[in-house]
């Protein structure tokens, strides 16, 4: 066996490794699939004679790819054409949608869109070491800086993924009702959905939501459940988040926050739901991950 079809057999066992890094680093499947494309050719070019740690060394590529596609991301200040799609409540329109959807679930989407507004820096930095377990030792010569500062970094990223509960509320019972919420919508159950919902309950929503050019406001709990339903039923890329301290849902493609759910739950009821598309009005929203 010569030289590189060894290496090409080790690449391909430390694949879904590899996949992992960048799906976190990138949040999109198929820029994911083109990191590990430009990996393999940076390390088929290279010398693997000393190289003591293989998957070390494949990660740190991988890592390198992701970092030069991250800022030059957020150089062009762009998003990806396939994350871009006309209904905020879709995701994107080309790739592979439903793989899309599996693995923003077993990730998680608050993390992913968290992981979204991290400076590349940070972002390697925090999936590097709190996820894959990588020293900074590791991490430091690929960010140009040393052990300290990477700490630093990662313990910044850190702060903004766990966030802070906010007072006087009680995020285990709201957590319980939102993601009850979720399940109902998702499994079509209006029975079950009923249940969470006030008698009065409102939803309101920006016009972005739905496109339209006014605000959107729906009151009473049947027609809610009906609203909350039709849109839920399309609606990908969805699980719950920290918002501004709070338990809610986030929507996002590929980690890109497209709709954020708040809600206001009085006596174990859903009493208030707010549902947020503008950009400006997203982009106020502190979110972390629920603990």
């Amino acid at each position: 066996m010569d030289g590189q079809q060894w290496l090409a057999e080790r690449f391909a066992e430390h694949r879904g490794h590899l996949r992992a890094v960048a799906y976190r680093m990138l949040g999109s499947l198929s820029e994911a699939d083109d990191a590990l494309q430009e990996a393999w050719l940076r390390a088929d070019r290279a010398h693997t004679a000393e190289v003591r740690n293989l998957a070390g060394w494949l990660t740190t590529i991988v890592a390198r790819v992701c970092l030069n596609m991250l800022r030059s991301r957020a150089h062009r200040q762009e998003e990806p054409l396939d994350t871009q799609a006309a209904d905020p409540l879709l995701g994107p329109a080309a790739g592979n949608p439903e793989a899309e959807v599996e693995m923003a679930d077993s990730v998680g989407v608050a993390l992913l869109v968290v992981l979204d507004r991290l400076s590349p820096a940070e972002r390697v930095a925090f999936v590097l070491h709190d996820l894959f377990a990588v020293p900074f030792e590791e991490i430091a010569p690929l960010l140009e800086r040393s052990p300290e500062a990477t700490r630093q970094l990662a313990s910044r990223a850190r702060r903004r993924v766990k966030g802070a509960p906010a007072p006087h509320r009680e995020p285990g019972r709201t957590r319980e009702i939102v993601e009850a919420f979720l399940s109902a919508t998702r499994g079509q159950d209006f029975r079950a959905l009923i249940t969470l919902l006030h008698p009065e309950v409102t939803l309101r929503a920006d016009a972005a939501v739905m496109l339209t050019a006014a605000p959107v406001t729906v009151q009473g709990a049947e027609a809610v459940a009906k609203g909350a339903m039709a849109a839920m039923q399309r609606a990908r890329f969805t699980g719950p988040a920290l918002l501004d301290g709070a338990v809610g849902l986030v929507m996002a493609a590929q980690g890109r926050l497209r709709v954020a759910l708040t809600f206001t739950v009085d006596d174990g009821l859903i009493t208030a739901i707010d549902v947020v598309a503008e950009p400006e009005r997203l982009g106020l929203l502190d979110v972390a991950v629920p603990g």
